[in-house]
């Protein structure tokens, strides 16, 4: 009953998240271009830009989520220093059950236990938990993730962090009204390979940057019924547009320093009929009508004239990417479905790079090369804990980077690596691109969700304690 209960309520938010884009437009067409509303900030309200906050001796931790993502999670959070797991929540008390086992097994205390559609509630009033790890289906991630931060806990979400522009603002104004973390668990941006090339564009590398593109491919056949209560399947039933862009676009804005002296100021978007999703949710769910293209395009202007193309595709039988290329004016980096670099012939120091004759911008550089440059712009936090990352495993590893950063910059007092202004940012591409594809492919204009601050910090940088 509680399966079905929560299969309910899911598809319960999806359809009253789609009616009420349908009935309540949150934008305006304003000379052929889409302007969504942007909310003044209240009296009182701050700017979470740089926050820091008090440093945390020791981290204490409860997962709300421990379906596919929470129990990796709180294996990863084991091996953290610094850190006690306090509570641990499921829908299902099987999957508490079992998340106990993995503490357990690595000799840690038993955790209080909450499952139940309610049972997160509890778990967010507890007096003992300064952070609160959401990995629950995305429908959810706004409720809960508001609740903690009134309740004084930091936040972090699963992607995206949410799913539409409403809850964007709402995810902002909370954070704003807390003064709260609010950290999207964006894992991608902490891939060796997307960590190094952010590297060396900040040491010049790549000269200025032009252009980057990223996506989502990856034909999700064998996962579907993988989802709790068909959550993921239901709601791409009946939304439009990327609604899965946070793992291509976050590298992208990091290296682009988005609301760090540089934003996103429209976007138009594309897609194409839906063939494959709308066979699946025919065989799976009976569904008779099905919103979201099999394929789907976003194309992203900033401030400072660069651009973003993104890519959304979960349906054809195209090998996983996450299409990430990065365009400058001396340099390109590619990761998929071929890792390389090429350079001009003149930009890279003959003394530390071997064969610099054979070095061209009309082809990649050897591979011998490419593994040189790779373990020279290292960056800094892969050095730090890329041993034990690749133990401890998550996507090879850039998931205990991303838990690693996360508690690092707890128990430092430093801002996060991520801010609620990049969730939000890298989260509202569903629904701008789905408004461009409604009214044909319209321009749209990118909330400003700093309210003004994109430009008062100069360059994307990790924080570090002195």
């Amino acid at each position: 009953m509680k399966t079905r209960s929560f299969l309910l309520l899911a598809v319960a938010m999806t359809m009253a998240a789609c009616s009420g884009a349908d009935s309540e437009k949150d934008y305006r067409i304003i000379d052929n271009t889409i302007v969504f509303d942007v909310p003044e900030r209240i009296e009182g309200q701050q700017s979470v830009l740089g926050l820091r906050t008090e440093p945390l001796d020791t981290v204490r931790v409860g997962f709300i989520g421990l379906g596919m993502r929470g129990p990796g999670a709180v294996s990863r959070f084991t091996y953290l220093e610094g850190v006690q797991i306090k509570a641990l929540c499921d829908l299902l008390p099987d999957r508490v059950a079992s998340a106990q086992k993995i503490l357990a097994d690595r000799g840690l205390p038993e955790a209080a236990g909450y499952s139940g559609e309610e049972g997160w509630k509890e778990l967010c009033e507890r007096d003992d938990i300064d952070l609160v790890y959401i990995c629950t289906g995305w429908q959810l991630h706004v409720p809960m993730a508001v609740y903690a931060m009134q309740h004084g806990k930091h936040v972090a979400v699963e992607v995206p962090a949410a799913t539409s522009v409403a809850e964007c603002w709402q995810l902002v104004d909370v954070a704003e009204q807390t003064q709260r973390h609010c950290m999207m668990l964006e894992n991608c941006v902490y891939d060796f390979f997307e960590l190094t090339a952010l590297n060396m564009a900040q040491h010049g590398l790549f000269g200025e940057i032009e252009h980057v593109e990223g996506g989502y491919i990856h034909n999700l056949d064998e996962f579907w019924d993988q989802y709790q209560g068909n959550w993921r399947l239901a709601f791409n039933q009946t939304h439009r547009g990327d609604v899965y862009a946070t793992h291509g676009l976050g590298p992208a804005c990091q290296i682009l320093d988005i609301h760090r002296g540089d934003r996103m100021t429209r976007l138009v978007a594309m897609d194409t009929k839906s063939i494959n999703g709308a066979a699946t949710a025919e065989k799976l769910m009976g569904a008779e009508t099905f919103a979201n293209g099999d394929h789907t395009v976003t194309m992203i202007a900033t401030e400072r004239q660069r651009s973003i193309l993104l890519q959304h595709n979960v349906y054809t039988p195209r090998p996983y990417s996450r299409e990430y290329q990065v365009t400058g004016t001396e340099g390109f980096a590619n990761k998929y479905p071929v890792e390389g670099f090429a350079f001009r012939p003149d930009n890279l120091d003959p003394d530390a790079v071997p064969d610099h004759e054979n070095l061209n911008e009309h082809s990649f550089v050897s591979d011998e090369v490419r593994q040189q440059l790779m373990e020279m712009y290292k960056h800094p936090i892969a050095k730090d804990i890329e041993e034990l990352a690749k133990k401890v495993g998550g996507h090879g590893g850039m998931d205990f980077i991303m838990d690693y950063r996360l508690i690092y910059c707890l128990r430092n007092g430093l801002p996060l690596d991520q801010d609620v202004y990049d969730a939000a940012e890298w989260s509202c591409i569903g629904e701008l691109s789905a408004a461009s594809i409604e009214n044909g492919s319209m321009p749209v204009e990118f909330p400003d969700f700093t309210r003004g601050d994109w430009n008062k910090t100069k360059g994307y940088r990790h924080a570090v304690a002195e």
